[in-house]
């Protein structure tokens, strides 16, 4: 048995304990995968049927390298390596006919979910704006996994919009029933239901798998547990691996406590934990213990690494986000010239928002990156839907920006009327806009009139506020409740950060000089796929991975810890493990920033450093020149102070940017200036910085 010679002592208790309920914590970067490969090989040597032996994982990605890795150890076996839900598939694809289901039965995917959904929903008259399809989908969902009966259904479904979820759910399992099809829940609920209606079934199932290895048990929900107790009741060969400390996916249902609860489900079990970590040095380990022994509910374990102490993490304070970057920037070109590559660094933070700004610095540094689990900022279609309204706002013939945002939020104007407009302007050969001249596209029309009109006395933040409000975007978001439209709003709330950033550096409120910047950035050919490249992604997305060199940006209270963690239950404990998360994708170098003031979805905020930099025992940090550092922050913040000063139209002011020019108009809080003929009149905020009467 060559495969146990690279084991630790504890891997090895793990591998070849056989028979009885063993839990298995394993710390992040312990060896988990290669403990449940190499056991099941050890279990065939030991001479159980391969066919006997059952090893469930949480996605089809993990299951394939653990198929491959067992392959290796043992060629032409006939364990069942897959997902839960690739397990509930074949059991009911067995047992058919006793769920009332034809042999061919069909697989829905959401989409066809949310179809589905529609159709009752119009067909009861009821207006999608006010039901979400998404949100019903949503709460169908939690009434498959969490098991829910009608009566507890009626009990915990109080609101009038859960009330409505509650009469679609059982029309849509009518549908399901008479069109012979299950949605992706079933997989999980049907085999559970199979179970608990027909003994020998179960019995059945439990003789044919006799030895159960489930990874990530810290991720499991109210279906999973059941259906792997009851699964493993027989024989209680259960041999689960997880860790509750990197449990995360709270708001997806998971529950952490399955795992806490191991040792009361089975008063025999076996614990081993694996605290011996191959990935990364001894400064970063500590610091990540030193954090999560904050959190009360826990299995007490302490990683460690053979690799030595490595190098203390590094905390970069700044003193506001821009600097932030710029420090993370400095931190990465010292790197690279340290013989690091650019896919060695990952850059994590808390909320997919965080990432314009870091995107906006890079490509101006000209580092190549790649975004994880997002698309690149300037190129998702609610700001590229943004962009367009700003574009036709400044400029009322770009038919390019008119043509994307007409029936943007759904406005009842489709593809024939846009084509009536489109040839009535090429015979008068004007634009699109003034061919417009009835119907819902003169509503549409009037609302670009309103909103330029608007836009002249307000700052270009106002006006993006107030394009989303009258336009429809966002209240086509809120309405209809999921994840990604939460995400989209988040984007939209982001890009005030930008046209306030924009106003903060250059004092103007001057659309074409906003639109003509942003244009350069937001070039998509700038972002190039290469790949050696930096990588952006938010720690949720980096569970399971690892990198050379780590940045965990954002470290503040109120952004990480997210400020939500503090409304809900659990919440901030659930923060602190992503904190550990985050801190254990670092094989050999941890940073962390933060910021003294930033501007966040659109809004300037003063953020307290987030309380997990305190938590990590100081002897840890490397901490720049803290005298010097706060001069630097004082320094900069005299640059926000500014003289409240009358200006009247003749008055001479000096620019930053635009250089010598005249007052020629008053209009409030804005004057407009005359400067030489190759900036012409902007419109400046009276009293920004930039700005000085001469």
């Amino acid at each position: 048995m060559d495969y146990l010679k690279n084991l630790n002592q504890k891997q090895i208790e793990a591998v070849t304990h056989i028979d009885g309920p063993c839990l298995v914590l394993a710390g992040a970067g312990s060896g988990k995968t290669k403990v449940l490969t190499t056991r099941i090989a050890y279990l065939i040597d030991q001479g159980i049927f391969s066919n006997q032996i059952l090893a469930i994982t949480f996605t089809n990605k993990a299951a394939k390298e653990m198929r491959e890795r067992l392959n290796v150890l043992v060629p032409n076996n006939n364990v069942f390596v897959g997902t839960f839900h690739s397990l509930g598939v074949r059991i009911i694809r067995e047992n058919n006919e006793l769920l009332g289901l034809d042999k061919n039965f069909t697989i829905l995917d959401s989409e066809d979910v949310l179809s589905i959904i529609k159709k009752i929903l119009k067909d009861n008259g009821y207006d999608p704006k006010l039901n979400s399809p998404s949100y019903i989908r949503n709460r169908i969902s939690f009434i498959k996994n969490e098991m829910l009966g009608a009566g507890e259904i009626a009990k915990f479904f109080n609101t009038p919009p859960e009330k409505v979820a509650e009469k679609i759910y059982y029309e849509y399992e009518e549908i399901l029933h008479r069109n012979n099809s299950v949605d992706f829940d079933d997989l999980l609920t049907l085999p559970v239901k199979l179970f608990s209606e027909h003994k020998e079934i179960l019995e059945k199932y439990q003789d044919r798998y006799r030895y159960i290895l489930i990874d990530e048990y810290q991720d499991t929900n109210e279906v999973q547990y059941k259906f792997s107790k009851m699964l493993a009741k027989k024989y209680k060969n259960l041999f689960i691996v997880g860790d509750p400390d990197q449990s995360i996916y709270m708001f997806r249902g998971a529950n952490f406590r399955n795992i806490l609860n191991f040792e009361n489900d089975y008063t025999e079990a076996k614990v081993i934990p694996l605290e011996e970590n191959y990935r990364s040095t001894n400064y970063i380990l500590k610091a990540a213990n030193s954090v999560i022994k904050n959190n009360k509910e826990r299995k007490e374990k302490t990683l460690y690494s053979a690799k030595g102490d490595g190098v203390k993490v590094k905390y970069l304070r700044a003193y506001d986000g821009k600097h932030e970057i710029t420090l993370v920037i400095e931190e990465i070109k010292k790197l690279l010239a340290n013989g690091f590559n650019k896919k060695d660094i990952g850059v994590l933070y808390r909320t997919n928002a965080q990432s314009r700004l870091i995107e906006e610095m890079f490509i101006k540094s000209n580092i190549p990156y790649k975004v994880v689990g997002s698309y690149y900022f300037y190129n998702r279609k609610e700001i590229k839907d943004l962009l367009s309204y700003l574009k036709l706002i400044h400029n009322h013939h770009d038919d390019i920006s008119l043509r994307r945002i007409i029936n943007t939020p759904k406005r009842g104007i489709g593809p024939t009327s846009i084509k009536k407009i489109e040839q009535a302007a090429k015979e008068q050969n004007i634009s699109m806009f003034d061919a417009i001249n009835s119907g819902k596209e003169l509503d549409f029309k009037n609302l670009i009139i309103e909103l330029t009109k608007e836009s002249e006395n307000l700052s270009l933040t106002e006006l993006i506020d107030l394009i989303l409000d009258k336009s429809g975007i966002k209240a086509e978001l809120e309405n209809d409740h999921n994840l990604e439209n939460e995400l989209r709003i988040e984007y939209l709330m982001e890009f005030k950060s930008i046209t306030a950033s924009f106003e903060e550096r250059t004092g103007s409120v001057n659309l074409a000089d906003f639109l003509e910047e942003v244009s350069l950035i937001a070039d998509i050919s700038e972002h190039r796929d290469t790949d050696d490249v930096v990588t952006l992604m938010t720690i949720h997305s980096a569970k399971g991975l690892e990198f050379e060199a780590v940045f965990l940006v954002g470290m503040e209270e109120g952004i990480f810890p997210h400020s939500n963690a503090f409304l809900e239950e659990g919440g901030l404990e659930e923060e602190r493990r992503l904190c550990y998360v985050g801190i254990t994708r670092a094989k050999q170098q941890l940073f962390i920033s933060n910021a003294k003031r930033r501007i966040l979805y659109g809004k300037e905020t003063t953020n307290l450093p987030s309380r997990f930099i305190s938590e990590i025992d100081q002897e840890l940090l490397d901490i720049p020149n803290t005298s010097l550092h706060e001069q630097n922050i004082i320094k900069k913040e005299e640059m926000y102070n500014n003289e409240d000063i009358d200006y009247k139209c003749g008055d001479v002011v000096m620019h930053t940017i635009y250089g010598r020019g005249v007052v020629v108009e008053l209009l409030g809080d804005f004057i407009n200036v005359a400067f030489a003929k190759n900036y012409g009149i902007r419109k400046l905020m009276k009293n920004h910085k930039s700005l000085r009467k001469l």
